[in-house]
Parts: structure tokens; C-alpha cells; sequence
């Protein structure tokens, strides 16, 4: 991130990843399992509980190590829109508009941290870090936790006004773009007709 963000004139802060069980205190809060994995911007924090994983494994039969660091790179997508500004500029809407509107920005707002979760990984890939693989496993890692599945396997139906993080096939379509761009112009889901 360092090197693709010194591009567009912006200096690389380094998040701090925590890793916890059970519950956590951050800037934004106090964080049950329940909430899953997040990025809290008032501290710069990576959260990650260790049951996710156990969860993503078992209840959403997304396996594997590179699953695991998806989630990693997506939360952290979550910590460059911050750096960018992005994220408070979604966040600065909350008032102003409707849940069901608001919504829509943060389908495009996580979309978005998966299209970044792709880049990383073109990054990992070009350093040969990458196994046979690994792009597979994050990318049914992002399917296995769009909004579509999840409602449907929760509640046996779908509300699609209700999508804060988008639909199976939209969060692998975004972390495979960003995979083969290798870099944020082609990253903008705000600007993009078809999500």
C-alpha cells in the first residue's frame, strides 16, 4: 500500500491488526463476536475475532488460509478508503439520507474494500507469495459472505434494501477486478452504473 498510495500522493499509515476472542473494546466501541470482523477508524484498528474464522470455515464452507487473509485485506481496503477519505465522506451521508439510501452507499462503500482486497493480492501474487489456490479460496470467501447467501441461508429469502455489503456474485466480481487491475482507477464503485 505503501507504493500504490505514495502514487496518488498519499503517505501509508500502517493499521494496527488485534486479534481477539469473545469481546473487544475499540475507539468505536465495545465489539461482540457477533459483529464479526472490522476496521474501526477512530483508532486505525484491524479487528479480527478468531471464531470468525472457525465460523467462515464451518458455517460458511469457505476454507483455507488465503480466505483467512482476504478478510485481513478487506478490513484493511476498509483502513486505505479511510486514509483516502472516502469513508468519511460515505459516513458524513448517514444523516441526510434514508437507511434504505444509506444502504446503497455502503454496499458500494464495501464493494469497494473488496475491489481493494483484490489489489493487495495482485501485489502478493506478483511477490510469489501466492499459492495453487489461494485466489480461489478468497474468492469464495467473498461469496460465501455476500449479503444475498447469508439472508437466504438465515431466513430463507432475500431483502435487497437491506444490503450493507453486496451480493455474492458483486463482492467476487470486485475482488477479482481488483486482482487483475493492480490498482485504484479502476476501483471507484460510486461512480459505477452497474455495481
Amino acid at each position: 500500500w505503501t507504493q500504490v498510495l505514495s502514487s496518488q500522493g498519499v503517505t501509508y499509515e500502517y493499521p494496527t491488526l488485534v486479534v481477539f476472542s469473545g469481546a473487544v473494546e475499540s475507539a468505536c466501541g465495545y465489539a461482540g463476536s457477533s459483529t464479526g470482523p472490522f476496521y474501526c477508524p477512530g483508532d486505525h484498528k484491524v479487528y479480527i475475532d478468531l471464531s470468525f474464522y472457525q465460523e467462515l470455515q464451518e458455517r460458511f464452507q469457505a476454507p483455507g488460509d488465503f480466505a483467512m487473509a482476504y478478510v485481513i485485506a478487506h478490513e484493511v481496503g476498509h483502513h486505505v478508503q479511510t486514509l483516502l477519505g472516502i469513508s468519511q465522506q460515505v459516513s458524513s451521508l448517514r444523516s441526510q439520507l434514508s437507511e434504505e439510501d444509506y444502504n446503497k452507499y455502503l454496499v458500494r462503500l464495501e464493494l469497494q474494500a473488496d475491489y481493494l482486497a483484490g489489489v493487495w493480492a495482485h501485489y502478493a501474487e506478483r511477490m510469489n507469495v501466492l499459492e495453487t489456490g489461494d485466489l480461489e479460496e478468497a474468492l469464495n470467501a467473498a461469496s460465501a459472505v455476500g449479503d444475498d447467501r447469508i439472508q437466504k441461508a438465515a431466513q430463507g429469502y432475500v431483502v435487497p434494501d437491506s444490503f450493507t455489503h453486496g451480493t455474492s456474485e458483486q463482492r467476487n466480481r470486485w475482488v477479482t477486478k481488483g486482482f487483475q487491475s493492480g490498482n485504484l482507477s479502476e476501483g471507484d464503485t460510486f461512480a459505477s452504473e452497474s455495481l
